[in-house]
């Protein structure tokens, strides 16, 4: 079965750690929606939480605000960092994965460890998206 078309939410955070919980209540309330299992949601937001707090970290010189968005469908979400870091940083970032964790590099694994998938892609600005996804359990 195909899935549906995605439904989209944009949210514009200040670059800031106060307006983190802003993001994570925003991705909790889809989630739910989604009907996504408890755990599951919890993971999600960690994984939000933990992207947009390294957005903060990598992105001095990025902007004064983090633009989020989510993308939803029956077969799951997809939650995108625009402008997550510079490009240049694409190599440490590949770096990191769930099998080998680095100092310093906690957030990327925890976000590693509790998404479907994770990827970055070039914004087209000199920056790299995150993109994230979780897939929806079948049954």
């Amino acid at each position: 079965m195909m899935p549906t078309k995605a439904d989209e939410i944009l949210l514009t955070i200040p670059r800031r750690a106060e307006y983190v919980a802003v993001a994570r209540l925003s991705v909790a309330a889809l989630a739910g929606r989604m009907r996504f299992s408890i755990e599951d949601v919890e993971d999600i937001k960690l994984a939000v939480a933990e992207a947009c707090t390294g957005a903060i970290s990598r992105g001095a010189s990025l902007g004064e605000n983090i633009a989020l968005k989510f993308e939803s469908n029956d077969a799951g979400l997809d939650v995108r960092l625009v402008d997550f870091a510079p490009e240049s940083d694409i190599e440490e970032l590949r770096g990191v994965s769930s099998d080998h964790p680095r100092v310093g590099a906690l957030g990327t694994y925890l976000v590693l460890a509790l998404m479907d998938e994770v990827r970055y892609e070039p914004s087209g600005s000199g920056a790299l998206d995150l993109v994230m996804s979780k897939r929806q359990q079948l049954g």
